[in-house]
């Protein structure tokens, strides 16, 4: 894995050596994503400008150096990822007598020579794997933006005082004379409500995060801050609505060994690296299923790693060790003390670039530093949520739709009110106190939370406002940023949803459209490269996607479980009562730390004076949701820890012009 920046300056200010100055310390903010190399590509006549950081994976020798020159020059590449089927690309060249003089036996050569063969598009379109890459076409004095199709690896891109900047994190473009960090209040509020600022915002205004699938085309000649239309190159929704136009057969041995295939063959060209390989272990389906079939391919112990928090509710690290031990995995778990984990916290402004809001980032960036003294790439059971109808907020929403669709409006207002009565923390006594008579499904974390969230969504209409709330933080988050409006995106404009059969469907197609690139991977991309560790995700090969959206829908939730089908192939190779168990997540107690050890870094974040002084949100619905918080009259842990992780990364400097504390 590596990074790259860049710049294209329509009016060609600079010189070589000035430019080359430019790029280098850009790429060198990123040094992290590319501790092994350093390479640097200059044309001032053009005003263009590459720079790489390299974290080498696959040929280790000079011959997989970036930037790199196609053989006839035309294309000239920075780029961060994989390409899982190199090999069959540059066996496809060879046969076609379209293949160069081989320098070497790197991916990106490969690119490049089916760049020259096929064009930009067509290739992408043929490759397999996880990318972003900026490509500058010589022949046409056109620079090339392009990112992989589930969005595992990040490129920003904006307009700095006349020049396209681009690169694989902010702090790169905060290197460029003229960088004004300007807060864009749009995406703040779209931060509020989700914990991540979607794409295409970001945390600024003259910046865009390219949407995942998408290619995007600028002009040397063309006039300083245009921004042209990116253009998909595949679809989720469409690959999507393939799948189900095109079902596999009901069966659930037939579709359980289609899907099995699948992630064997994504696992074939996954595993496949010059240096160390590992695996992330939770116990949960997921990893779980990841690991089991990937021992299964290697010739030795898979090496696997597990945080385990000594706190009740949060450790999955005996279970993760049950599982390992029964596949015969290399197992590393390391139990970490409230310390180690509080110590991550002042990091996170700099590991992350821009307000991001979801606390498992903690325990990711933990697991990530474990398995980075071990190997240098590992992989995660990402993306099985999203493709088998995991989350428990699909069983909640389908359930809580078909009773609510037959009560009366006036009786579900009644309802909430009675929720309500109660704190969260009176409800999370009851919940105890009642535990040993309640059903499997009734025992989650947190059900203070939970039954609060349950009074909002006894006033909603619709099943797609029962998923807007569920996936929702602030309701009302122009309520609190100063000035905002909030724009409209693909989880609040119907007009913009996919358009799929069932409710479980959208479901799981918005939920990989928007939290899966913008949180999940976004959490493991940051955390992972921090400590220059490459990730994989296997069941984001995109044949395992279009496969997945093949399975019919009644295979994936089914018996008031998610992942159905999952299971079933994952209890081939592991017993259920070893993965069977309540869906847990991957969180830390932040809950009890923002009333213990964290309270006075917060009530200094939270300051009403600061708040008022910063201009940015209002004060008063922050400390009513703090001063509760903290008197245990409601739960309300992700809401603050939202406006921390944005006022933490404001306090970074992350708002303020020139390269802040993160570089």
């Amino acid at each position: 894995m590596c990074g790259f920046a860049g710049i294209l300056d329509p009016r060609r200010r600079w010189d070589e050596a000035a430019l080359g100055h430019l790029v280098a310390g850009m790429a060198g903010t990123l040094a992290h994503r590319g501790p092994d190399d350093a390479g640097l590509w200059t044309d001032a006549t053009a005003g263009i400008a590459l720079g790489h950081r390299r974290l080498a994976v696959m040929d280790l020798s000079p011959a997989g150096r970036q930037p790199m020159a196609s053989a006839s020059g035309r294309y000239v590449i920075a780029y961060n990822g994989e390409i899982y089927n190199f090999r069959e690309l540059r066996r496809e060249l060879e046969r076609s007598g379209r293949a160069p003089a081989w320098r070497g036996h790197s991916d990106t050569e490969v690119l490049l020579a089916g760049f020259e063969a096929w064009g930009v598009e067509a290739t992408l379109r043929r490759s397999v794997g996880m990318f972003a890459l900026a490509l500058w076409d010589a022949a046409e004095r056109a620079l090339w933006l392009a990112r992989d199709r589930m969005g595992e690896k990040p490129l920003y891109y904006g307009w700095v005082d006349g020049c396209l900047a681009f690169g694989s994190e902010l702090k790169a473009l905060r290197r460029v004379p003229g960088w004004r960090g300007e807060v864009d209040r749009e995406a703040l509020a779209l931060f509020l409500r989700h914990n991540y600022v979607p794409a295409p915002w970001s945390i600024h205004r003259e910046v865009r995060k390219l949407p995942p699938g998408h290619l995007v085309r600028f002009d040397a000649g063309a006039a300083p801050g245009r921004w042209p239309e990116p253009r998909a190159y595949w679809s989720l929704v469409e690959a999507a609505e393939r799948g189900l136009a095109d079902p596999l057969p009901p069966d659930p041995d037939a579709c359980a060994e289609a899907v099995e295939e699948a992630l064997r063959r994504s696992l074939a060209g996954q595993r496949v690296a010059d240096v160390p390989l590992g695996a992330f272990l939770s116990g949960g389906i997921d990893s779980s299923t990841v690991v089991a079939l990937l021992q299964a391919l290697a010739g030795g112990p898979v090496r696997t790693f597990t945080i385990g928090f000594h706190e009740a509710g949060y450790d999955e690290a005996r279970e993760a060790a049950r599982v390992a031990r029964h596949l015969g995995t290399e197992h590393t778990e390391l139990y970490v003390t409230p310390r180690e984990a509080l110590a991550v916290i002042p990091r996170l402004p700099e590991i992350y670039d821009e307000p991001f809001a979801d606390s498992s980032q903690i325990p990711t960036c933990l697991v990530s530093r474990l398995a980075r003294e071990h190997v240098t790439v590992a992989l995660s059971g990402d993306g099985g949520d999203e493709l088998f109808g995991g989350y428990n907020r699909y069983v909640w929403a389908l359930g809580l739709w078909r009773r609510l669709e037959r009560l009366p409006r006036p009786l579900r207002t009644a309802a909430a009110r009675a929720i309500r009565a109660l704190p969260p923390g009176a409800w999370e006594r009851l919940f105890a106190a009642a535990g040993p008579v309640l059903p499997q499904r009734l025992r989650v974390r947190q059900p203070g939370a939970k039954m609060h969230k349950l009074a909002e969504l006894l006033g909603c209409t619709d099943p797609v406002a029962i998923y807007l709330r569920l996936v929702s933080h602030w309701e009302d988050p122009v309520s609190v940023v100063l000035g905002a409006e909030e724009p409209a995106t693909v989880l609040s404009d119907p007009c913009r949803q996919p358009r799929l059969p069932t409710f479980l469907e959208r479901m799981m197609c918005l939920d990989a459209l928007t939290y899966l690139p913008d949180d999940i991977l976004v959490k493991v991309d940051r955390a992972a490269m921090a400590v220059s560790l490459e990730t994989r995700v296997p069941f984001l090969d995109h044949r395992v996607v279009e496969t997945a959206w093949r399975v019919p829908v009644a295979l994936k939730l089914r018996e008031g479980k998610g992942k159905w089908l999952l299971r079933r192939i994952l209890h081939r190779h592991v017993p259920p009562e070893l993965v069977e168990r309540p869906k847990m997540g991957f969180g830390v107690p932040v809950e009890h730390w923002l009333r213990g050890p964290l309270r006075d870094w917060a009530e200094s974040l939270l300051d009403e004076a600061r708040l008022r002084r910063e201009g940015y949100l209002d004060p008063a619905p922050v400390r009513r949701l703090w001063s509760e918080h903290l008197a245990g009259r409601g739960s309300w842990q992700y809401w603050i820890w939202d406006v921390l992780m944005f006022q933490a990364w404001l306090e970074a400097g992350g708002d303020r012009a020139g390269a802040p504390a993160a570089s």
